[in-house]
């Protein structure tokens, strides 16, 4: 998030959740304002449009943070950029918690198009607005057409969407986290390639910039499956637990002293690195990634044979 934070700007914070808006943002809200300019008689129902657009991407990754800290993860940053937004969220490491935290964000739009739209759609009938306000009746049907194409595309099985990552949890119930990654990212790829190949017959640039995306993350999403792998097979401290995502750390110089540079096993030697005598008050869990304090990883009871 460092790197996106240095190219956005801050919108707000709500709800203990920092707003950011990417840049790039701008240059498509110009691109989409004037490519739409058609469908209205003044400039200013097209901007009303994407400010709309804007609110409800907003809206579904809303849903993904507060779901996430419902089940007890981290959620305290939203990055909303021209393809749509990013909520990043930290749900505990288990399938079932990341699996409400994913769909929370869709559910946000089924709830809208259940609730709002059907009572929009009921004043544009009762107002008449197709004939005496054809922008406002213009503008109801564009909000729930908006609706309708995230909340599909958001669903399709295609790593890392929403649906994709649905897919993953639904997988890890089964195969566990290692292949269940790595089933989703295979069917992302796939994905990447038919997205590709409608960019091309539709002369889409923005479909192949999507498509580039997807490819970056399901690269992304590949190595780390096959890092999960490796970790998986790996054997474990018995004795302790990560305070976070309970799962016992595994043995192996795998953590890098702050100060030397030096790889020690620090649960071999209590945090404390050999190399420089540095005593770490605080350690990293190889699985979720959390910091705690040694002294608050769970010392277990070793089972007696």
């Amino acid at each position: 998030m460092t790197g996106q934070r240095q190219r956005s700007i801050h919108l707000f914070r709500f709800a203990g959740i920092d707003v950011f808006l990417h840049w790039f943002w701008f240059l498509f809200a110009a691109y989409e304002i004037s490519d739409r300019m058609k469908s209205y008689s003044s400039l200013s129902w097209n901007v009303l449009e994407y400010l709309a657009l804007f609110f409800i991407v907003l809206l579904h990754e809303y849903g993904h943070a507060l779901a996430c800290r419902q089940v007890g993860g981290t959620a305290d940053q939203i990055m909303l950029w021209p393809l749509g937004g990013v909520a990043y969220v930290n749900p505990p490491l288990r399938p079932g918690a990341t699996l409400w935290s994913l769909a929370a964000g869709p559910l946000v739009n089924v709830a809208l198009l259940l609730v709002f739209f059907p009572l929009g759609m009921k004043l544009d009938r009762s107002l008449g607005l197709a004939k005496r306000a054809p922008d406002a009746h213009s503008f109801l049907i564009a909000l729930m057409g908006i609706n309708v194409i995230l909340l599909v595309f958001n669903l399709l099985p295609i790593y890392p969407l929403d649906g994709g990552q649905i897919l993953r949890c639904l997988l890890w119930f089964v195969v566990g986290r290692a292949r269940s990654l790595m089933g989703a990212v295979v069917i992302g790829f796939v994905g990447v390639a038919g997205l590709l190949l409608i960019a091309a017959w539709m002369h889409s640039v923005w479909i192949g910039i999507l498509a580039l995306f997807i490819l970056s993350s399901c690269w992304g999403g590949l190595r780390q499956a096959q890092a999960l792998s490796r970790l998986d097979q790996l054997p474990r401290h018995e004795g302790f637990s990560c305070p976070s995502c309970k799962i016992a750390p595994p043995v192996g110089k795998f953590w890098r002293c702050s100060h030397c540079g030096a790889s020690f096993d620090t649960f071999q030697t209590r945090a404390l690195c050999t190399h420089c005598g540095t005593q770490h008050s605080l350690t990293m869990c190889l699985d979720c990634r959390a910091k705690n304090p040694f002294s608050e990883w769970v010392s277990l009871p070793v089972p007696v044979n």
